[in-house]
């Protein structure tokens, strides 16, 4: 009777021992299924996969404040200032007004304006005088078989290369510009020139 007890209890605790891993595995696979659900979609995209191109409209307008524009600029005098004037120049040993607005709108705007002030003043929409923002192209009739060029950065300022001094900032109502001030040109809208600040950035 005694051995029936002991095999009993000894058969109870083997059942016993037994029993609760049994369900612990039952819990744990119940729990460990959303867990590799989870884990599978996290790695559902390829590493290895290249990152989309950049485009323009990748930006959005009121992310990007109009003052990079200004910056930008202001970043191209530094770049320029002193370059000789050079009739038909492209490099920083010497340039002309149109070459250089196209270099300043290549370099700051990764934008790409034509060669010569004759095709310049045919870019984009008019813009008032006392309507003028920084990126408008400015233009000019002085004396002499050529116009003049420089695009406006502000506060009555504009960047230019000045056939007497090399590139410089003049002031618009400066006596001899105001007099052969001829037009203004916005080649591309502010909101786009300012993510094309970006996008030139990142190139």
């Amino acid at each position: 009777m005694l051995r029936r007890t002991v095999m009993g209890l000894a058969l109870a605790m083997v059942i016993s021992g037994c029993s609760a891993p049994v369900k612990q595995q039952q819990v744990n696979a119940q729990y460990s299924l959303p867990l590799v659900k989870t884990r599978t979609v996290a790695v559902d995209i390829p590493k290895s996969a290249p990152p989309a191109p950049l485009v323009i409209r990748d930006f959005r307008p009121q992310r990007v404040s109009p003052a990079v524009i200004r910056k930008a600029l202001l970043d191209e005098h530094r770049r320029w200032v002193g370059t000789p004037y050079v009739l038909g120049g492209t490099t920083r040993r010497g340039i002309d007004c149109s070459a250089l607005m196209q270099n300043v709108f290549g370099e700051a705007f990764a934008l790409e304006l034509p060669r010569t002030t004759e095709e310049q003043v045919l870019e984009g929409d008019r813009v008032a005088e006392n309507n003028l923002k920084a990126g408008d192209l400015v233009f000019f009739q002085p004396p002499g078989p050529y116009n003049h060029v420089g695009v406006y950065v502000g506060d009555g300022y504009f960047l230019h290369a000045s056939s007497s001094q090399g590139v410089k900032l003049s002031r618009l109502d400066n006596v001899y510009w105001k007099r052969y001030y001829w037009q203004a040109r916005r080649p591309v809208e502010r909101t786009q020139l300012a993510q094309r600040v970006m996008l030139a950035n990142e190139g």
